[in-house]
């Protein structure tokens, strides 16, 4: 009886352990999953070059310098087909001489006033990109340039970019009329992506559930031998 009892508790103890050995990998993956996510993302590093065209409404709260912001983008050698943008910021103006020093950003609440939350949005083929921005610029009402830099905060997207999450960092540099500083100003920008997507990790088959309900029903019969034997 002694020597029956031994041959079963043998396998018993090593299922046993393995049990133990799988409890103490769940606690070690999940102490580690977020090192683990970030191996497991979709990174877009890429830059785009466009033709931009920025118009500067004066008349939204002049009593504020506070002027709406809005430029429209367009680009023919666009990754993933981003081939278009719209961008829209409140931005308060400082005059400084024959300059005009400009900050904006999305939200009104920067400047202490109420309205809506402005964004961008990139778009052009199956994929999608939102986001906000902020940033500076200014104004050389002398040589008729402004130039202007700063970054978007991703929000999201569509297609590839779905839940996307990121920064883009741009430079722009348009021409303006100082004799007409309100007028449509064309000019070039180059904005540098950063963004990262989650990989979908597929749900586990049914080859694989029946063979976890395999093992344990394998144990659950050799632990009851086991317990009759004894």
């Amino acid at each position: 009886m002694l020597r029956l009892s031994i041959t079963w508790l043998v396998p018993l103890a090593v299922i046993s352990s393995g049990f133990g050995l799988n409890v103490k990998s769940a606690i070690a993956q999940e102490a580690t999953a977020e090192l683990r996510k970030q191996t497991n993302d979709n990174v877009y590093e890429f830059s785009i070059p466009y033709t931009v065209f920025t118009d500067i409404d004066t008349t939204f709260r002049p009593d504020l310098n506070i002027s709406r912001v809005s430029d429209r983008g367009e680009s023919s050698d666009a990754l993933y087909g981003l081939t278009n943008f719209l961008s829209n910021a409140y931005a308060q103006a400082e005059f400084r001489g024959t300059t005009i020093f400009s900050s904006f950003n999305a939200n009104p609440a920067v400047f202490g006033i109420e309205g809506e939350i402005l964004g961008d949005r990139f778009f052009g083929g199956s994929n999608e990109l939102f986001t906000r921005s902020s940033g500076s610029f200014e104004t050389d009402l002398v040589n008729g340039v402004i130039r202007g830099s700063g970054n978007l905060v991703v929000l999201g997207g569509t297609g590839l970019f779905e839940n996307a999450t990121g920064t883009v960092t741009f430079t722009q540099e348009n021409n303006i009329d100082p004799a007409n500083p309100t007028a449509t100003a064309v000019g070039t920008a180059t904005l540098n992506f950063s963004l990262r997507t989650s990989r979908k990790i597929p749900e586990p088959n049914a080859t694989i559930m029946l063979i976890s309900l395999g093992l344990t029903g394998t144990y659950l019969r050799l632990r009851r031998k086991t317990t009759s034997v004894s």
